[in-house]
């Protein structure tokens, strides 16, 4: 008799909504399969800046827990969320079709008018040192404050204070229809290696859970993650710091775009390459070996200092 998959999520609102909709993929496929909610570190300390947490695996590492633990036989995650390197006897499973991978400002209103007046005090609320450090290369005068907490929490928060606005990933708050009116895609932003992205993972010796998982990987998807990951992982391997990539599918080739960025926003360095899709598997860590010989090492050595 076929057993009951248990897909291991946190408990917010966005967590939910993903791992549901594996739950309905594996439905789909002929599998039975229920929900397990575990709390996580992030999701429990809603104060300290991530970048202050150590915060590799702080939005996953229960969920690895529990999976190796056998409490659950598969989890979910937000795949930007996810160490560049797993933790040994955990093996990625499947990869989602990509959401948007882009960034996007959730404003007070007037935000034109207040961003172009030099005398305005420009406050913008996020926990990501990726986005506070090309927020500050863009706009080195503005002010950026921590904002911790769910989907739900920040979007209060935003409300209730005295913030210009704060910066959110577009597919978490498009995938629970949360977006609101008064918010603009920053298309001069790079996002994270791998967001948008949802990623499924399971024990590397569980052939059943595995093999459910494939019946839904996206192929397209896996190869662009994985390079933007490869990137990430070649430069310092931590999802804590200001480095972020892209890579999209177009016309049979892989377009990829990275850059690290001075916490400070005081320096960039950015590569641009492509290869075709069938050569594409090596272009993170080729990518990263160059933008590191053009300046990327000295950003590198001086945040490992800090």
């Amino acid at each position: 008799m076929q057993r009951t998959l248990r897909i291991g999520t946190r408990e917010s609102q966005l967590a939910v909504w993903q791992a549901t909709q594996v739950q309905q993929l594996l439905q789909q496929n002929g599998y039975t399969a229920e929900l397990v909610y575990i709390k996580s570190e992030g999701d429990i300390d809603l104060q300290t800046p991530l970048y202050a947490m150590g915060v590799q695996g702080v939005f996953t590492r229960s969920l690895d827990i529990a999976l190796l633990g056998k409490k659950i036989d598969i989890a979910v995650h937000s795949m930007k969320d996810v160490p560049t390197q797993l933790p040994e006897g955990i093996v990625q499973s499947a990869v989602l079709k990509r959401a948007s991978y882009k960034d996007l400002l959730v404003h007070k209103g007037d935000f034109d008018t207040k961003i172009s007046d030099p005398q305005s005090q420009i406050l913008i609320a996020t926990s990501s040192i990726r986005r506070k450090a090309q927020w500050l290369h863009r706009y080195p005068t503005h002010t950026i404050e921590n904002l911790r907490g769910n989907v739900n929490t920040r979007l209060q928060k935003v409300a209730d204070s005295n913030w210009t606005g704060a910066i959110f990933a577009a597919a978490g708050l498009e995938r629970i229809n949360l977006r609101p009116e008064n918010s603009f895609e920053l298309d001069w932003m790079l996002p994270a290696p791998a967001q948008g992205a949802i990623m499924v993972v399971c024990r590397n010796n569980d052939k059943e859970s595995w093999e459910a998982c494939r019946n839904f990987n996206d192929e397209d998807a896996a190869l662009c993650v994985k390079i933007e990951r490869d990137f990430l992982k070649t430069l310092m391997g931590g999802c804590s710091t200001p480095i972020s990539a892209l890579a999209q599918i177009e016309n049979g080739k892989v377009v990829f775009k990275g850059n690290i960025v001075a916490t400070d926003g005081s320096a960039k360095v950015e590569v641009e390459k492509q290869a075709t899709v069938d050569s594409a598997a090596d272009l993170g860590v080729t990518a990263a070996e160059e933008i590191l010989k053009n300046g990327a090492a000295d950003i590198v050595a001086k945040m490992k200092v800090n």
